[in-house]
This record gives C-alpha cells, sequence and structure tokens, in this order.
C-alpha cells in the first residue's frame, strides 16, 4: 500500500532504490514520487541533463540576428 507523503530516492552509491532520506545526500537522487521513478533516477537525470544542454546551446548560439534588421 502507498502512502500519499512517501518520497523515494535512489542512493548513487549503492544503485539501490530507498524509501525516505536514509544515505547521505551526496550519495542520492531524489525525492520522487514513486519506486518506479527512483529505479530510472540515472535515465530521468540523463534526460534532463540533455534537455539543459540543448537549452545551453541554444542560447549560446543565438547571435542576435533577429535584432540586426
Amino acid at each position: 500500500m502507498s502512502q500519499d507523503n512517501e518520497e523515494w530516492y535512489y542512493n548513487t552509491a549503492t544503485g539501490k532504490v530507498e524509501l525516505g532520506p536514509k544515505s547521505p545526500m551526496a550519495n542520492r537522487l531524489g525525492p520522487y514520487k514513486t519506486k518506479e521513478e527512483a529505479e530510472n533516477a540515472l535515465k530521468i537525470a540523463e534526460e534532463r541533463n540533455k534537455a539543459w544542454e540543448d537549452q545551453d546551446h541554444e542560447w549560446n548560439s543565438w547571435n542576435g540576428a533577429s535584432s540586426a534588421k
């Protein structure tokens, strides 16, 4: 049975999922709403990092061409 206030974490040192913040902050990703999300923490982080890198690239490659007209 799941409770609404449960928070799941992914422990980067052990590769295991934890219910509640049991491991040191430096060794965990989260919180996640479900165990399944926590199990996919590395994939989620990779997808978010890729999206942020794409946004940074778009921002940094803007040359002001629209204002030069």
